[in-house]
């Protein structure tokens, strides 16, 4: 049985974390952290993209960029406090609240930043300034998200519309968990002006609705974006193999997106590679 990505369990744990916990900023300190842990991959990509790398001491498991994060066994989603602690951290980054774990390392005064999944590009932009304020970088912070607006705003702009009307399918694992327009990869769709085939079938409002296979081939959608291609092998050659699917528009046009999992998983830095694999394909798009 196919076993779905951690990812997937994280982000919908964190559309619940985001309407109850509140992101903010760590306490005040006098100097800027020397021991930093992050314990959130998106954090860690914008650690090292503000100058922050040399004080990050540790990552958690799942932080698989950048390849220079000292990676380690620490968890984000089941974490042990001993763990944590052991390593003498002045900051901890944390991206939801699993058993009470920011509470937990407060009770031993370790500093604790909670930036939980952001609902969109703005929220995104706050948590890099407030990352880039709390360690010294605010400066380097405030240059990334200067240079990923603009770059995000020449990528939509160039596709001339061509997105407008259009529809998409984003899919997160073969078992067909996807996510809708509420959602910030969502909201990246949106910027195109797409159309997102799942938000019909979002009737728990969680964000990230488990479809059909038959639900998909009857939206027959003009875009699909696999983005569980590392987890699960995932391409335009297994969509094809599953039945019925060539009768969709975009699998029978080739219209099929393969995006690093992690890319798509994550609200960091690498946003704009995201956008910029959207804004190719709607260049290519053969409807």
């Amino acid at each position: 049985m196919l076993r779905r990505p951690v990812f997937i369990l994280a982000a919908l744990v964190l559309a619940v974390a985001a309407a109850l916990v509140p992101a903010g900023s760590a306490a005040p300190r006098k100097a800027a952290p020397s021991r930093i842990i992050s314990l959130s991959p998106t954090a860690t990509e914008t650690l090292f993209a503000i100058g922050a790398g040399k004080q990050v001491i540790a990552v958690d498991a799942d932080s698989s960029y950048p390849r220079a994060a000292p990676r380690t066994a620490l968890s984000g989603l089941t974490p042990n406090i001993e763990s944590i602690a052991a390593y003498r951290p002045d900051l901890v980054v944390i991206a939801y609240d699993p058993g009470g774990l920011r509470s937990a390392l407060e009770r031993l005064h370790i500093p604790v930043l909670m930036q939980d999944a952001a609902p969109n590009l703005q929220a995104s932009y706050a948590q890099m300034l407030v990352l880039g304020r709390d360690t010294g970088h605010l400066a380097q912070a405030q240059s990334l998200v200067a240079r990923m607006k603009k770059r995000i705003a020449a990528l939509v702009s160039g596709t001339h519309g061509r997105g407008r009307g259009l529809t998409v399918y984003h899919e997160l694992d073969p078992t067909l968990y996807s996510a809708t327009s509420k959602t910030f990869v969502g909201q990246i769709y949106s910027l195109f002006g797409l159309h997102d085939i799942a938000d019909a079938a979002d009737k728990t409002g969680s964000g990230y609705p488990q479809l059909s296979s038959e639900y998909v081939v009857a939206a027959n959608p003009d875009l699909v974006v696999l983005a569980d291609t590392v987890c699960c092998g995932q391409s335009l050659a297994t969509l094809r193999s599953r039945p019925g699917w060539n009768a969709i528009d975009a699998v029978r046009n080739g219209d099929v997106v393969r995006i690093d999992d992690s890319i798509a998983s994550r609200w960091g830095p690498r946003t704009v590679d995201f956008v910029r694999a959207i804004a190719s394909a709607l260049a290519h798009l053969r409807k």
